[in-house]
């Protein structure tokens, strides 16, 4: 009897003992013969799947892809400016320009932060930041010129849709022109921010940026260009489950024309220091019911993955039971985005040491990984 009829007769067993509805059988019997759910299906599991039947089927889910692998890798952030240009009312982070309260680091700055990693172990520097309304993208490019002479092998996984459609738009030049501009300086991956919920009439009560289409469009040429990348979701805030499918929605049917998405990244809405600070942030019980839909729903993306530094140590270690496989990386840093909004992790960072210890506090194997996926490690 192979593996995966073994995991397959044992998930079966494991059902069996709980009680189902008829509903839930029939999304289990989906999942089982990797069958597609539909948009019902995914919001009755928001809306009325038991916690213990989404925990059975979200791990089975990511059993198959990843059998008992969690994933990580040994990175840092930099984050170039928070001045922006746009007013996002979730936002704890950005500043105008000319205010107190914000950054902005020169390339030299930029370079130096990159060269206190010369000959460390770290195999990517991910870039995010505001969007400042004076660089554009023959400045980035610059930047990632930069870093790679100091760190000639590390993976630049850089700047959001949101961050490339300004500074393209700034220069006068095409998306594609742009992307060849940055890839050609050392640009590897392109992060999943920016997306929020990919919903226009939803947006507008949330942000003044571009359309949903724009974010959809960058990631679509970047992958057609080679550029692999990651989407994310900005949940827990007004949207309702409506929001979070059709979002999810939109990224897998991409998926399915391009297949350049590497990782899903459900964030958490977080309260602190904004004009939403009246909303009430979500209950981790939420968080771990996110991520198992996210994990059934999105059958062809193939990591889920639990940001640390958004939901803190212990409740990514608990989402390793709900269908996430990857924790990031180590964030040897000291990134803000989240902390000024109210993050547990002030000042994020881990050792791979202490990330390993958290994986297999779990039960699950540490595996460390390069940006797209390539596998370092195993820490068996």
């Amino acid at each position: 009897m192979t593996e995966s009829i073994q995991k397959r007769e044992r998930i079966i067993a494991v059902l069996e003992q709980l009680p189902l509805t008829k509903e839930e059988e029939s999304i289990a019997s989906k999942v089982l013969e990797r069958v597609r759910l539909s948009f019902e299906e995914g919001l009755y599991l928001y809306e009325h799947a038991s916690f213990n039947f989404l925990s059975t089927l979200a791990n089975y889910a990511k059993e198959k892809v990843s059998g008992d692998y969690v994933f990580f890798n040994i990175n840092i952030h930099i984050e170039p400016t928070n001045y922006c240009v746009y007013n996002c009312k979730f936002c704890s982070y950005a500043r105008k320009l000319g205010k107190g309260g914000g950054w902005d680091y020169s390339l030299e700055q930029i370079e130096q932060m990159a060269s206190h990693y010369k000959d460390s172990s770290i195999t990517e520097v991910h870039i995010t930041g505001g969007v400042h309304p004076q660089h554009d993208v023959y400045y980035y490019a610059q930047m990632l010129r930069r870093i790679k002479q100091v760190l000639p092998d590390v993976h630049l996984k850089a700047f959001t849709a949101i961050e490339l459609h300004y500074m393209f738009r700034k220069a006068g030049i095409s998306v594609e022109e742009g992307l060849h501009i940055l890839k050609d300086a050392g640009l590897t991956a392109l992060p999943g921010g920016g997306a929020e919920i990919l919903d226009d009439e939803l947006s507008r009560q949330l942000h003044d940026k571009p359309g949903y289409k724009v974010w959809i469009d960058i990631h679509r040429k970047a992958h057609e260009l080679g550029i692999s990348s990651n989407a994310t979701m900005l949940y827990g805030h007004i949207e309702k489950y409506e929001h979070r499918l059709i979002h999810m929605d939109r990224i897998r049917s991409l998926q399915d024309e391009t297949g350049g998405f590497s990782a899903f990244i459900p964030l958490k809405f977080r309260n602190k220091n904004n004009p939403m600070s009246h909303v009430p942030e979500v209950s981790v019980i939420e968080d771990m019911r996110n991520y198992a839909v996210t994990r059934l729903f999105l059958d062809n993306v193939p990591h889920i993955k639990a940001y640390w530094v958004n939901i803190g140590k212990k409740n990514a270690q608990m989402s390793l039971a709900f269908g996430v496989d990857d924790l990031d990386g180590t964030i040897d840093d000291t990134t803000r985005i989240y902390s000024m909004a109210g993050a547990e992790e002030e000042h994020p960072r881990m050792t791979a040491s202490e990330m390993v210890e958290l994986i297999r506090s779990a039960h699950r194997t540490p595996v460390e990984r390069d940006t797209v996926y390539n596998i370092r490690k195993v820490y068996s």
